[in-house]
């Protein structure tokens, strides 16, 4: 450092100084990073988001799974078989899961059931009492399951009364043979 006229005492004194408080404004975040630290996601969180977020994964498929240690055991219905396939290997590169077990069931494939669920999801989802709430969440919360002719509706509502409605409106639909409202209200 050029001498610039101070004592070469009051040029530590600073130095000191400075480095005291470099120091201590690198403890502070440090500090208050552990107060606001995130509680530890659990392994169902883990697996659940990653279920949820897989790319194929739509309103026509249901994935269930259950938790045994580090063993998943998938369930529930897909349109698709690659929906299938992707469940299994999104779970199997969750941390902390050492076994995933596939159950899951891939519908018939049918042009049938595709017209079905296409009437039923425009019916639902088309509907003013449900679409506001519903059709635009990036993850739409009821899945209409078809297979062979038989309309089953999976998934939450927010009340009791979007439980009817949306059984009401599965039921409207031309060629159902038969509709199980499965809705949850919460």
């Amino acid at each position: 450092m050029p001498n610039c006229g101070m004592p070469i005492a009051i040029r530590e004194g600073m130095k000191q100084l400075t480095m005291l408080l470099l120091t201590a404004s690198l403890m502070i975040p440090t500090g208050l990073s552990a107060k606001t630290a995130k509680q530890p996601v659990t392994l169902q969180e883990s697996v659940r988001r990653q279920l949820v977020t897989m790319p194929r994964y739509g309103v026509f498929d249901d994935i269930t799974f259950r938790l045994d240690g580090s063993t998943v055991t998938l369930s529930g219905e897909v349109a698709q078989p690659i929906v299938k396939s992707d469940a299994f290997n999104t779970v199997a590169h969750v941390e902390g899961v050492t076994n995933v077990v596939n159950n899951i069931e891939v519908l018939p494939l049918s042009p049938t059931d595709d017209q079905l669920r296409l009437a039923v999801y425009r019916s639902i989802y088309g509907s003013r009492d449900l679409a506001d709430r519903y059709a635009f969440q990036a993850q739409p919360p009821i899945h209409i399951i078809v297979k062979n002719g038989v309309v089953r509706l999976e998934g939450y509502v927010a009340n009791s009364m979007d439980r009817i409605i949306a059984g009401t409106r599965a039921n409207a639909v031309f060629g159902a043979f038969k509709v199980e409202n499965n809705l949850k209200v919460g």
